[in-house]
């Protein structure tokens, strides 16, 4: 396992001799550097009589205990480290690591990546003058150490909550988040317009955008590197190349390698060692000589980057950037010497630094998993053993229900494949995986190669379903509609994380799919209510094989109603949904899980004596107009409740609704969406409370339209 001296308690650092990655003298007498390293550090600790057993873990391979920062004590923002010396820079990462540790594992969240880019980011915040200078980070949930040297340090253990800090940079939170970020591959881009208007308007301070985590998988940032290259403007681009050129997720099977040729690519420049030599020797007999070599220097340097590393740097080069790489990520020296050269060299245009980082970086757990440690529930900093809570229910998520329900169809189907984006865990993909291995394609932080993918098998007679969550899918909307729509071609979108999210906020938030999906001519657009519709809707969409088809279902778990038998779905009739409960007066109609709000709404209006209609609308393209003209005819009011935007499902019943005549009557219609602003990061009962959708609301609603106002405030209250 790599090692780092900053990981080790401050006690034994005084003891070293050095903090190189490599073990020093004194303790390499002690102890050998195999699998067992750190049974045998706590061992050999705990006879040394300095007091440093009291915070290491008896059970364990990390802290029981959060250690003293007193270094990291002293830093409110990244002036404080201006003074500080190399060895203290070292220091401050060993306190930083622990400091992210402890923090998230009682919050959740992102650990790995952030963990990975420790001494990037003291290297960074130490050499440039931030907030003048502008940092950029992609994906943006490597940044809580970001955070914590930014002045938020004390509001950490508020993370991903209600009222909290965003988990990913946000630019309204503190002035140090220069650009929003949640989705991948857009820091280059948002840099160098920052850099073009730096120069438009005569300023000095430089950019520096990093990328890493699979982001540079998406063709957005080759755009913009493209750009970069041809307007010439001063800018840093930091590639935190850390082997995950496709995101850490999980098959059951452990780990899945990145995917893609770029992996093999930065992979063969790491290895690279003549390309390193040769520079270095360039740089070292111009230094010896004089500058009177400049010009055999330079074409030393160009036959490394070129002839020696054939497809490797050249690629980057090609595209109009001076590389400069590998670089140790985690060389605190290295870092500080390459960030100063490069931030005081006079010559213009865009500069790339490959920096080979490791993700878990000083936490055993995370440096041997990355998959599981990417993304973390709260756990137990010394075990690592991550708490998945107390569930209100034996259900499973939505997630894997789908994936249940795909594979039971492929199981019959040897036409159906499954894609999805650098998301085979969050998706459920990795369990199709696990059973059609060649069927199954990654490929990478791309949505919109994956959707003409998608597009391309479909022409050949295969029956691809592209998983792709809700606001990923927004990244992708030309091809959907110039790709497939227009060509009739029958892909089916597997639209997970529909709905208000929770933690992760507006970003990743599925408010708008069934507004930008519904509105294309060829799609058939569902939402299942519940787990056992959404296998039906599979097969409904396994079943669809003469235009496109989607369906979207939220994060969490399911309902706990009955499956269908072994999994398999039943097609349903395209475009007919269904009543669930008869009643009178007002009807509501639901679209997708909100169905569960409108049966408990329901309930909550049964209390006082009135007994309603609820309907499942299962599809909102085409609608069931058999159902809504009886609904409409046949009740006072009818209320359309859905966790999308305006624009989606009410508004498409409302134009039915308007051409049938239906409203020329005495019917009073209302919708019920999400608010027309974007919904804050927090807790999904927050969250939905925020919104205005509980089922509380949903009751208070139907007694405002009958002119019940006492019995509204009495629910709401």
């Amino acid at each position: 396992m790599a090692l780092f001296a900053s990981s080790f308690p401050a006690q034994i650092l005084r003891k070293a001799a050095s903090s190189d990655p490599q073990p020093s003298t004194s303790l390499s007498s002690h102890f050998s550097w195999g699998p067992d390293f750190h049974h045998q550090l706590r061992t050999q600790v705990r006879k040394r009589r300095c007091g440093v057993w009291a915070v290491l873990s008896e059970k364990g391979e990390y802290y029981s205990q959060r250690p003293p920062t007193p270094l990291l004590d002293t830093i409110n923002h990244p002036v404080h480290m201006k003074d500080l010396s190399i060895k203290e820079l070292k220091q401050l990462v060993g306190e930083l690591r622990s400091d992210v540790i402890f923090n998230v594992s009682k919050t959740g969240g992102h650990l790995g990546s952030g963990l990975g880019v420790l001494e990037l980011t003291v290297a960074l915040h130490y050499v440039f003058n931030t907030p003048q200078d502008k940092i950029l980070w992609d994906v943006g949930h490597q940044t809580y150490p970001h955070k914590i040297l930014t002045g938020r340090r004390d509001k950490m253990s508020t993370l991903r909550q209600t009222n909290g800090l965003s988990g990913f940079t946000k630019r309204s939170e503190s002035e140090y988040d220069c650009f929003g970020t949640g989705h991948s591959s857009t820091t280059i881009s948002a840099g160098l317009g920052m850099a073009v208007g730096r120069d438009l308007k005569g300023r000095k301070n430089n950019v520096v955008a990093v990328i890493g985590d699979g982001a540079m998988t998406a063709g957005q940032a080759y755009e913009a590197m493209n750009n970069a290259g041809y307007l010439d403007s001063d800018m840093i681009v930091i590639l935190n190349d850390n082997k995950q050129v496709s995101l850490p997720t999980a098959s059951l099977d452990g780990p899945i390698p990145p995917v893609g040729a770029l992996s093999s690519a930065l992979s063969r420049l790491q290895s690279n060692r003549p390309l390193r030599e040769l520079r270095e020797v360039a740089k070292g007999v111009t230094e010896q000589i004089g500058g009177s070599l400049h010009e055999w220097d330079a074409k030393v340097d160009e036959y490394a980057r070129g002839m020696i590393s054939g497809s490797g740097s050249t690629l980057f080069e090609e595209l109009g950037f001076y590389y400069i790489g590998p670089v140790d990520g985690h060389n605190v020296d290295e870092l500080v010497a390459i960030l100063k050269e490069v931030k005081s060299t006079k010559t213009t245009g865009p500069v790339l630094i490959h920096v080979v980082t490791e993700k878990g970086r000083g936490y055993p757990y995370a440096e041997r998993a990355a998959d599981k440690y990417h993304g973390v529930t709260k756990f137990d900093p010394a075990t690592g053993k991550q708490f998945k809570g107390t569930a209100t229910t034996k259900t499973q998520s939505y997630t894997t229900y789908f994936a249940e329900a795909l594979v039971a169809e492929a199981e019959v189907d040897k036409d159906i494949v499954g894609i999805h984006a650098a998301m085979g865990g969050g998706t459920g993909m990795n369990i199709f995986l696990r059973r059609f291995p060649t069927r199954c394609f990654d490929v990478g932080i791309a949505e919109q190669h994956a959707v003409t993918f998608a597009a391309g098998l479909a022409c050949e007679g295969l029956k691809p379903f592209c998983a792709i969550y809700s606001s990923f899918m927004q990244r992708a909307y030309d091809q959907v509609v110039h790709d497939v729509d227009i060509q009739k071609l029958p892909v089916r979108f597997a639209m997970d994380r529909a709905g208000l999210v929770g933690a992760d906020g507006p970003t990743h938030s599925g408010s708008f799919d069934v507004t930008f999906m519904a509105c294309l001519p060829n799609m058939v657009v569902m939402a299942p209510s519940d787990e056992a519709e959404l296998f039906h809707m599979v097969a409904t969409a396994a079943a669809i094989d003469d235009r496109p088809s989607c369906f979207r279902y939220p994060r969490g778990n399911g309902v706990g109603v009955q499956l269908p038998p072994g999994n398999k779905g039943i097609p349903l009739e395209v475009g007919r949904g269904r009543i669930l409960k008869e009643g009178q007066r007002v009807a509501l109609l639901g679209y997708g899980t909100a169905v569960q709000s409108c049966l408990a709404a329901a309930s909550l209006i049964e209390q006082h004596g009135l007994r309603v209609t609820v309907a499942d609308a299962r599809f909102c393209k085409p609608l069931d107009h058999a159902l809504i003209r009886s609904l409409a005819k046949s009740h006072e009011a009818l209320i359309t409740v859905e966790e999308g935007s305006i624009g989606g499902f009410g508004s498409h019943v409302a134009h039915f609704l308007a051409l049938d005549g239906l409203l020329d009557g005495n019917l009073k219609w209302r919708p019920m969406v999400l608010p027309d602003r974007y919904i804050e990061h927090g807790s999904p009962a927050d969250q939905i409370a925020w919104a205005g959708l509980t089922p509380s609301h949903v009751a208070a609603t139907v007694f405002n339209i009958l002119g019940q106002k006492g019995e509204a405030l009495d629910i709401v209250s």
